[in-house]
């Protein structure tokens, strides 16, 4: 999340067990402010709550409320929201009164706020695996006045981070495992839009699974089709596929290709 107003960010680092001070509630002069002018990277999990919340497929979600972005050296696809073509640049699901209108399924990265999560850049600049996390302190934020401390840890149970960091790490395993590999592995425009499509358009991906020949190719069994009605089973299947598929690491061995089935597919599309 960045502003045009540079964010100070304390150079000091932090664990799970630091103490900070903070509280963003309808009282604060600065209300929704932080909701303006800024970049909201969407992570594969914000995406599939926000469409859901709306109840439209991701594909009408990406097109209207987000744009396509590349990540600095891993040349691979995020994406941000949209925001409004008004004078503050907001975003499209605040109101100055009620706040954020999709409050319980709002992006990580907002749920994280004052907080910053330092694990991916710091693994992917120091090849680290390590979590740590940094304050973000503004001089137009009043929130860092409000007389209410708490830890790190007890700051990403309130805000209900940790389901979220489970479920997109197996995104993060990707960008990370790109990154360190950069010089040595060039991804075609194709892989970038399998990356995009599985990462982000669950709903497309769910289609090209099931119409596309991709379930005979894999020998995928019905058990295993029948749970990818659950947008989230799905994508962590998309994130084994693409593990499996760029980086050779099939641990189950259930990407195996159907070489019979898949020299048919070949013959047919010729």
């Amino acid at each position: 999340m960045t502003k045009d107003i540079k964010a100070e960010i304390k150079p000091v680092e932090l664990n799970e067990n630091s103490k900070f001070q903070f509280k963003c509630h309808p009282g604060v002069s600065c209300f929704t402010n932080c909701c303006r002018n800024i970049n909201i990277m969407l992570t594969p999990y914000d995406i599939i709550k926000i469409k859901n919340k709306m109840e439209i497929d991701s594909s009408e979600f990406l097109s209207i409320y987000t744009e396509p972005n590349m990540l600095e050296k891993t040349d691979l696809p995020i994406i941000t929201l949209r925001m409004l073509d008004d004078e503050r640049k907001s975003c499209p699901f605040v109101k100055d009164v009620e706040g954020c209108i999709i409050y319980e399924d709002r992006p990580t990265i907002c749920r994280y706020y004052p907080v910053g999560f330092g694990s991916l850049s710091h693994r992917m600049k120091e090849n680290e695996d390590k979590d740590f996390f940094f304050l973000i302190t503004e001089p137009t934020c009043k929130g860092h006045l409000e007389k209410n401390e708490m830890t790190v840890k007890e700051w990403r149970q309130d805000q209900g981070i940790e389901e979220r960091d489970k479920i997109n790490s197996g995104w993060m395993d990707l960008v990370i495992r790109k990154q360190t590999t950069t010089t040595t592995m060039k991804f075609s425009e194709k892989s970038k839009k399998l990356f995009f499509m599985v990462c982000y358009n669950i709903d497309a991906f769910r289609r090209f699974v099931l119409e596309s020949g991709f379930k005979e190719m894999y020998n995928l069994d019905d058990n295993l089709i029948e749970r990818f009605s659950d947008d989230v089973e799905l994508l962590q299947f998309g994130f084994a596929w693409l593990k499996a598929m760029f980086f050779q690491v099939d641990p189950t061995g259930i990407f195996q290709v159907d070489q019979e089935k898949a020299e048919q597919r070949v013959k047919k599309n010729n």
